[in-house]
């Protein structure tokens, strides 16, 4: 009796990874990876860790396949190398701190918008700039060279404000403004 409340355990726990791995998998194109890299990372949550073979093994992927699912991963924060001595295999451990890795990979995100964006409406206030100072350009030009310049005078605020978001999540000082949950609620709530 005891074998058959087993068996029927470990199936309703592969169950509830295999829900999980899906919805993980479906929803990775938030962070810029492939459905395949998604149940990559998905199965690796549940494991310790695992080396390329055992990845190939456990999902039929190609080794090409598997190295760059797992370089991407690795480049998102989301998978970290792990060294063993005495062992020519790399292993691979996922991140298993969801917070670390939102913030890991969106803030490295917003950084690049922010530095992206500045720099480019730096350079174009430059140039709007000397067509409106421009005596010898019409009015009209003027003044659509002066409309553009204010419109991205008003956008630099929400990269400022970006800036200071991204900020504000790397040094942990939302979590004053929005804290995380304790594992207690977590549970209580089901």
């Amino acid at each position: 009796m005891k074998e058959n409340n087993d068996k029927y355990a470990i199936d309703k726990i592969e169950q509830a990874k295999e829900e999980v791995i899906g919805a993980i998998s479906e929803t990775m194109d938030l962070y810029g990876v492939t459905p395949s890299a998604g149940t990559l990372y998905a199965t690796m949550y549940f494991q310790n860790e695992m080396n390329l073979d055992e990845m190939r093994t456990e999902l039929g992927m190609s080794k090409p396949s598997m190295s760059t699912s797992v370089r991407k991963l690795q480049d998102n924060g989301m998978v970290k190398k792990t060294f063993h001595r005495g062992s020519r295999k790399h292993t691979y451990i996922a991140e298993k701190d969801f917070f670390s890795s939102f913030m890991s990979f969106y803030c490295r995100m917003w950084e690049r918008e922010v530095k992206m964006n500045m720099e480019a409406i730096k350079i174009a206030e430059k140039d709007l700039k000397e067509i409106v100072d421009d005596q010898e350009v019409s009015q009209e030009i003027r003044e659509k060279a002066e409309e553009h310049y204010k419109l991205l005078d008003k956008s630099k605020v929400y990269y400022r404000w970006l800036e200071r978001l991204t900020v504000s999540i790397q040094n942990e000082e939302i979590f004053e403004f929005l804290p995380k949950e304790s594992n207690e609620k977590n549970t209580k709530r089901g």
